[in-house]
C-alpha cells in the first residue's frame, strides 16, 4: 500500500494495488468460525452476556441505594455505579440486541432493542438500526456512507472536540433523536412514549428512592450519562478513522474491506463491560461476524487473527494511548479535512 500526494493541506490520495487471487475467501474463514460455533453451548452463545446484563440491572438498585446515603463518598460511589450501569445497558446491551446477538429469537431481540435503546438509552432503536446496521456495517470506511463521520464538528479545536464537546451528548440526545425519526409519526410517537417511560423511571428512582430534588436528579442524570461518554466517542473514532477509506466505486471485497478498515483496542477492565468486547477489543471480529455475542467474539478472536495474518491481511491493533496521541496531533488531518481515499485496484 503506497501513500503519496501533495503536502499542502489537501487530502492525500492513497493507491492500493492488490492481486485478487491472493485475497483469501471469506467462506474459508466462515467455515473455521462455524466449527467453533457448532461446539458452543447456549451459555457461550448468549448466557455469559445475559449474566452480565442481569448483574448490571441489579447494580442499578445498588447505585440508587448508595446515593440515598448521608455519606458523600457513598453518594459518589453510587453515582459511578449508576453511570456505569447506564452505559452497559444503553451501549453494550443496545448494540448487541441491534445485531440480534443476545437471543436466538428475532422477536425477543427486537423487544430488548427497544428496552435497551429507547427506554434506557433515550435514543430511538429504529434510527440506531438504520444508522448502524443498515449503513455503518455494510459500508464500513466507505466515504459518505459508513465512514464513522457522525461525530465530526470541524469548527472545534482538537482539545475541545476530544475532551469537552462529548459531555454535551446527554443534553443533545433527545433533540437529535427526534430529528432522526421526524417524518414518521409512528416512529416518533413510539420513541417519545418509550423514552418518556425510561426518563420517568429514572427520575422516580432518583427522586423517590435516592431522595434528590428534581434539579438534583437532573444533574445526576447528566453526570451519570456523561461519565463514560468521552471514551465512548474516542473508541468510535479510533477504530476506523485514520485507516484506509474507500470510495463507493473502488470498494474492495468484504474480508479485505474489514481487515484494512477496522482496528482492535486492548482489553480494558472498565470498557469491556460498559461498551462490550465487540466494540473495544474484538471490533475486527465483530465487523466480520456482526451477529455474534461479545463472548463469542472473544472465542473466535484467535482463529480470526491467525487466519488474517496467515493470508497476508492486516490485523490492526493499537493502544488507547497511542490512538489518543495520534488523533490529538493529527486532528486537523483526520477529523477536519476530508480523509484520504484508498483507491482499491484489483489486479487479476
Amino acid at each position: 500500500m503506497g501513500y503519496f500526494g501533495p503536502n499542502r493541506g489537501e487530502p492525500e490520495e492513497v493507491y492500493d494495488n492488490v492481486k485478487l487471487k491472493d485475497i483469501p475467501k471469506m467462506g474459508d474463514l466462515r467455515e473455521e468460525v462455524n466449527a467453533i460455533l457448532h461446539k458452543a453451548s447456549w451459555w457461550d452463545l448468549y448466557g455469559v452476556d445475559w449474566a452480565i446484563m442481569v448483574t448490571v440491572f441489579g447494580m442499578v438498585l445498588v447505585g440508587v441505594y448508595l446515593m440515598s446515603c448521608d455519606s458523600l463518598l457513598a453518594v459518589a460511589l453510587g453515582l459511578m455505579i449508576y453511570g456505569y450501569c447506564h452505559s452497559s445497558i444503553a451501549v453494550k446491551g443496545a448494540h448487541a440486541v441491534a445485531h440480534g446477538s443476545m437471543c436466538a429469537s428475532a422477536t425477543w431481540n427486537r423487544f430488548w432493542m427497544y428496552i435497551f435503546s429507547d427506554v434506557a438509552g433515550t435514543f430511538p432503536a429504529d434510527a440506531a438500526y438504520d444508522i448502524h446496521i443498515k449503513t455503518h456495517h455494510p459500508h464500513t470506511n466507505i466515504i459518505g456512507l459508513g465512514d464513522s463521520s457522525t461525530w465530526k464538528i470541524p469548527f472545534l479545536p482538537a482539545y475541545l472536540y476530544m475532551y469537552v464537546a462529548p459531555l454535551l451528548v446527554p443534553i443533545i440526545t433527545i433533540p437529535i433523536s427526534i430529528s432522526e425519526v421526524w417524518g414518521s409519526w409512528l416512529k416518533l410517537i413510539k420513541y417519545i412514549t418509550l423514552a418518556g417511560i425510561g426518563l420517568s423511571v429514572n427520575f422516580f428512582l432518583l427522586m423517590n428512592l435516592s431522595g434528590f430534588s428534581f434539579t438534583q436528579a437532573l444533574l445526576v442524570t447528566w453526570a451519570a450519562r456523561a461519565m463514560l461518554i468521552i471514551p465512548y466517542i474516542h473508541v468510535n473514532i479510533f477504530q476506523h478513522i485514520g485507516l484506509p477509506m474507500y470510495s463507493q466505486k473502488s470498494r474492495p471485497v468484504r474480508i479485505y474491506q474489514m481487515s484494512t478498515g477496522v482496528l482492535n483496542l486492548p482489553r480494558n477492565p472498565i470498557l469491556d463491560y460498559s461498551f462490550g468486547h465487540s466494540i473495544v477489543s474484538c471490533h475486527i471480529e465483530h465487523h466480520l461476524f456482526p451477529t455474534l455475542s461479545d463472548n463469542m467474539c472473544l472465542k473466535i478472536q484467535p482463529t480470526v487473527s491467525r487466519f488474517l495474518r496467515k493470508n497476508g491481511l492486516p490485523y490492526n491493533e493499537d493502544t488507547y494511548r497511542s490512538r489518543l496521541d495520534i488523533f490529538t496531533k493529527k486532528y486537523q488531518k483526520l477529523m477536519v479535512n476530508a480523509p484520504p481515499i484508498t483507491h482499491f485496484v484489483g489486479i487479476q
